[in-house]
């Protein structure tokens, strides 16, 4: 996979302010705001900088906690995880793997009836969903 790099000025003449907070500096959406939370359309969510596919909807999940989650990305090489100890708490960064934006984290072992127990909880304004045809 080839690494998209670009500036921070480059960024942030491709992406909105909001965009740019969330994915280029690791901002967080208010939750229940993002457009893709309820969204049930199948097809293929790509990464909103640089287009890398990241989950399908079929690994879409509701978790009833405010963002969009999946239990898989498409591809294990298609997110990195990083250590993140922001906010006086220990989390997983998930962090697109091509540009290294800044998607949301990731929670394992909260009970919920997925097949790895795993909740990929991601900013929807880090998305573009891509419907099935």
């Amino acid at each position: 996979m080839e690494k998209v790099v670009k500036s921070d000025a480059e960024w942030r003449a491709q992406l909105s302010p909001e965009e740019f907070r969330v994915l280029r500096q690791a901002g967080t959406e208010r939750p229940y705001t993002g457009e893709y939370v309820g969204t049930k359309t199948v097809g293929v969510y790509s990464c909103r900088a640089c287009g890398a596919e990241l989950f399908r909807s079929e690994a879409k999940f509701e978790s009833h906690c405010g963002w969009p989650s999946f239990f898989e990305p498409s591809e294990s090489e298609a997110v990195t995880l990083h250590e993140d100890d922001s906010l006086g708490m220990r989390r997983v960064e998930v962090r697109c793997a091509r540009c290294d934006s800044h998607l949301g984290h990731v929670f394992h072992g909260e009970g919920y009836p997925t097949p790895t127990d795993d909740r990929y909880c991601i900013n929807s304004v880090s998305l573009t969903l891509r419907p099935a045809e």
